[in-house]
């Protein structure tokens, strides 16, 4: 580890005393910094006195920017924490004390180049809400347009920066020198989180996070996503629509009877399936303070700063494992975990089935109800972590969405169960994914054959040419020709037609979905009639190759009879 510079010695002190002060003195003496401590701050508490939760919130906040944002992100894993802090952390989520107006007008007309007065026919001087990056005011546009606008704080990300630079040679210190490290990645975890944060301080970013997940969500006529106008926006300015509504945890008990709860907890959890499972870019942040209710009745889904992303195969994975899960089938998601995981030499693979097994056992039993999939996912993550398994972020990315997706459908429904809401998408998730899968699937073989055929006459040249060079020289060795090719024959029929079964399948599932006017047995009818097909076509498959294999065995057993 490097020696600390003279600009960051004070920030090592402050946060080696933050952790003496909550109980982690062994980890500053393994920073070897405690004597130092001791002698300019007799007064300091000791590891065992404690602090309560309240304490913790202030001094965070006194410790800059980055660290709030790690107390919002604490905030939502009461998996980690206990409830009095977990309580404590969330008033950091909007509560958080604001800058002056001043630098909130000098910051604008230096982003969009313009006046206030000009870009604006008002200007709220009081904030609606302030965190720790930013803070919001409401406004209107030229036109009359009700808008509100997000401004960065000041210096906000030298100082995230900074603070990083020195938490990175922390965790590396730690990652080297301690057996927690080691199990943790301290380092790798933290990199993780600076990214997040950084990608949060770029607001031409949630702009374009914005308009796509508003465009992947426009079937949902409850869940609404506000617009930025693009105009108005820039790396620490953001402008968008204004959504009159209240914050879900303001709801009074006569409001709650005015919307249709069931419908949209219902409708906000498929929305986020889709998102995940389907579109590869959700809403990470899900947290009450993100999530509003409409004057009409609607959701808005608010603050995409922080999002997350799932490539195709982490899509299948993930859904493998949510099923696994919802269905406390354990084995299943064990298998489909480690093989997506990277593994530790001490990793005891035995030891992780049995305590996953425990896990989803023990959540089941309390009923469907009260099972929770976010938080069994993160006790997944955090027992791999302690065993030598290193989960995908995006694991643990879900888990954290889907525990504080959970509080808010149980908010908007009390009977909300998720994991029903789980089996009932399933089928459609699956059916949305195989239609994209086979357009890519057709559209990539599109690429190889144009690629094969455009650089065939160069291949049939070099083959020409090196048959007219005896450089070729074909060996071949069959003992029963007739015999061999009979039997690829056969391997090949059988392919061809299962694969053609396997498209009368899909295909039949694809047209399960297109309205038509001509329909059997209450479906339409070229559907119907492609499963029909594939079923007979099956059918006559299998008892061809049963009478094929017979023959074949009596032919054989002639031969050695023959031979005999």
């Amino acid at each position: 580890m490097k020696l600390p510079t003279a600009g960051n010695l004070q920030r090592y002190k402050q946060i080696a005393r933050f952790l003496w002060k909550y109980g982690r003195s062994d980890l500053v003496q393994q920073l070897g910094i405690d004597d130092t401590l001791a002698l300019e701050d007799k007064s300091l508490p000791t590891a065992s006195a404690g602090a309560v939760a309240e304490q913790l919130v202030n001094d965070l906040e006194a410790m800059g920017p980055t660290y709030v944002k790690l107390g919002q992100i604490l905030s939502t894993r009461p998996d980690l924490l206990p409830d009095a802090y977990v309580r404590a952390l969330s008033r950091l989520q909007d509560k958080v004390k604001p800058f002056e107006y001043a630098e909130v007008e000098e910051i604008i007309c230096s982003e969009l180049n313009v006046r206030l007065s000009k870009a604006f026919s008002r200007f709220d001087p009081v904030p609606t809400a302030a965190a720790s990056l930013g803070q919001v005011h409401s406004a209107a546009l030229r036109d009359g347009r009700d808008v509100v606008v997000k401004v960065q704080r000041p210096n906000v990300v030298r100082q995230v920066a900074e603070d990083f630079e020195v938490l990175r040679q922390i965790a590396e210190f730690l990652d080297a020198h301690t057996d927690l490290g080691k199990r943790r990645r301290f380092a790798q975890t933290l990199e993780e989180f600076r990214i997040t944060i950084m990608n949060e301080l770029d607001y031409e970013r949630e702009a374009q996070n914005l308009v796509r997940v508003g465009e992947n969500l426009a079937e949902f006529d409850l869940v609404v996503v506000p617009q930025p106008v693009p105009d108005y926006c820039s790396r620490r300015v953001l402008t968008m629509d204004y959504v009159q509504g209240t914050k879900i945890t303001e709801l009074s008990p006569i409001a709650g009877l005015d919307m249709d709860g069931p419908a949209l907890a219902s409708q906000l959890f498929k929305a986020y399936l889709k998102q995940v499972l389907v579109d590869g870019i959700f809403h990470a942040d899900p947290h009450p303070g993100n999530v509003f209710v409409t004057g009409d009745g609607r959701i808005a889904l608010l603050d995409l700063g922080m999002v997350g992303f799932t490539t195709p195969a982490m899509q299948e994975n993930l859904l493998k494992i949510l099923i696994a899960v919802s269905e406390a089938k354990s084995e299943n998601a064990v298998d489909t975990i480690v093989r997506i995981s990277e593994t530790a030499a001490h990793f005891d693979a035995v030891q992780f089935k049995r305590r996953i097994a425990q896990v989803i056992l023990e959540q089941h039993d309390q009923g469907l109800r009260h099972m929770n999939i976010g938080r069994s996912l993160l006790q997944v993550t955090t027992i791999a972590a302690e065993l030598g398994l290193f989960v995908p972020s995006e694991l643990t990315l879900l888990g954290k969405t889907l525990m504080q997706l959970d509080e808010v459908g149980k908010i908007l429904d009390p009977e909300f169960d998720p994991n029903h809401a789980v089996r009932r998408n399933v089928a459609e998730i699956v059916a949305r994914r195989m239609k994209h899968t086979t357009q890519g699937s057709v559209f990539g073989t599109m690429l190889e054959v144009k690629d094969f055929l455009g650089g065939l006459p160069t291949r049939l040249k070099k083959i020409l040419d090196a048959i007219a060079n005896r450089e070729i020289e074909v060996n071949v060795k069959a003992v029963d020709a007739n015999l061999m090719l009979e039997g690829l024959q056969k391997i090949a029929n059988r392919i061809t037609s299962g694969v053609i079964l396997a498209a009368l399948i899909v295909g039949a599932s694809l047209l399960m979905r297109v309205e038509t006017s001509f329909v059997l047995f209450g479906y339409p009818g070229i559907a119907i009639i492609c499963f029909l097909a594939a079923a007979a076509g099956g059918v006559y498959l299998l008892v061809s190759i049963f009478v094929q294999d017979e023959k074949s065995q009596r032919r054989a057993a002639r031969q050695r009879q023959q031979h005999l």
